[in-house]
């Protein structure tokens, strides 16, 4: 049979599917599907700072909505103040307990003094690994990109320092310059690239005239830009690359594996099959191996990244030029439809 084990970020595993961030996770009783159905690693809920900021101001106002109703009292309840990450940490460590499969923390942070304080709890929790979400949102325009940046450098720096566990960093694509981004990182010492982060837009209904946030799931077309990362950065970094979004099968899988990625992350594909397809996923990379005659990750990994390929233009904008030239090749010109609709009437 053939040998999906791996390693990632330092930490051996199984095989190369790890569970990403997600509320499924909450519940004690998923966490051991996951490990029973075979993933390799769990990546635990988000802790956003904002969720907490949100928390500690509605916890004030409703602690202070009785407030000065008669001369004689200015509250009906003591001071408090939220709990912070606490209830995270709790769970956190948790969930640690309930399985004897790796255990990833995820942090959001603000604040440079938060991400270093919610970074060492999180760490002393006893999970194997920490995962950075940077991304910015771009709502200043007298802030460079550089100053982003060098700001997320920073507290990489500052965490890599204080913690003793490995940490990985999950990017956006939406750097001026992704590749020469990940380059200063990987100087800094971070152990896994995540790529990428799937970031909710907004959307507007027309007919309440309001903004909304709509969930969608991801498809395997949503999987092309993490494919085209691992293939440029595999070979060239001394972190690991996990492809992440739009892996929803065992193909998905193989074409991050052969492009150049040593992990992946799932999470819609069980949202929407269930976390046993977990098992179903692992099956189609080891029948694909088998029938290729490859017995270990490593035979075929990376063997379509940029660094192996003997075309230069596989990963570069002129692939899409030498498509347009070769347009009727994949899509035909028939003169009759030009004139004539499907069912002959003219247009």
């Amino acid at each position: 049979m053939a040998e999906l084990k791996t390693k990632y970020m330092g930490i051996e595993l199984k095989n190369p599917i790890i569970v990403g961030a997600s509320n499924l996770v909450q519940d004690t009783q998923n966490l051991k599907k996951m490990e029973e159905a075979g993933a390799a690693a769990i990546v635990y809920k988000s802790l956003f700072e904002e969720q907490i900021q949100l928390e500690s101001l509605h916890m004030e106002q409703d602690l202070g909505s009785f407030n000065d109703l008669d001369s004689e009292r200015g509250s009906i309840f003591p001071e408090m103040e939220h709990a912070g990450p606490a209830e995270h940490l709790m769970n956190l460590k948790r969930a640690k307990q309930q399985v004897n499969i790796p255990i990833i923390a995820s942090l959001n942070a603000v604040y440079e003094d938060t991400w270093m304080d919610y970074a060492v709890k999180m760490a002393n929790t006893g999970v194997e690994g920490l995962e950075l979400n940077f991304y910015a949102n771009a709502i200043d325009p007298t802030k460079s990109g550089k100053d982003v940046e060098q700001e997320q450098i920073k507290v990489l720096k500052e965490i890599k320092s204080a913690v003793n566990i490995p940490v990985s960093v999950k990017l956006s694509p939406y750097y001026s310059n992704t590749l020469n981004l990940v380059k200063q990182m990987d100087k800094v010492g971070v152990d896994g690239f995540v790529m990428f982060n799937r970031l909710f837009q907004p959307d507007i209904d027309i007919e309440k005239e309001e903004h909304q946030l709509p969930y969608n799931f991801s498809s395997s077309n949503d999987n092309r830009i993490a494919l085209r990362y691992a293939g440029l950065l595999h070979g060239t970094i001394k972190g690991n690359i996990c492809s992440n979004t739009g892996v929803l099968t065992g193909e998905d899988a193989i074409k991050m594996l052969l492009a150049g990625a040593d992990v992946v992350q799932i999470v819609s594909a069980l949202y929407k099959k269930g976390i046993s397809y977990v098992g179903k996923v692992l099956e189609e990379m080891q029948e694909w191996m088998e029938r290729k005659g490859y017995n270990n990750i490593e035979d075929f990994q990376g063997k379509l990244s940029k660094e192996k390929l003997k075309n230069p233009f596989t990963y570069k904008r002129a692939q899409y030029v030498d498509i347009l030239m070769h347009s009727d090749e994949i899509f035909p010109y028939n003169p009759v439809d030009s004139v004539h609709g499907s069912d002959d009437e003219e247009v």
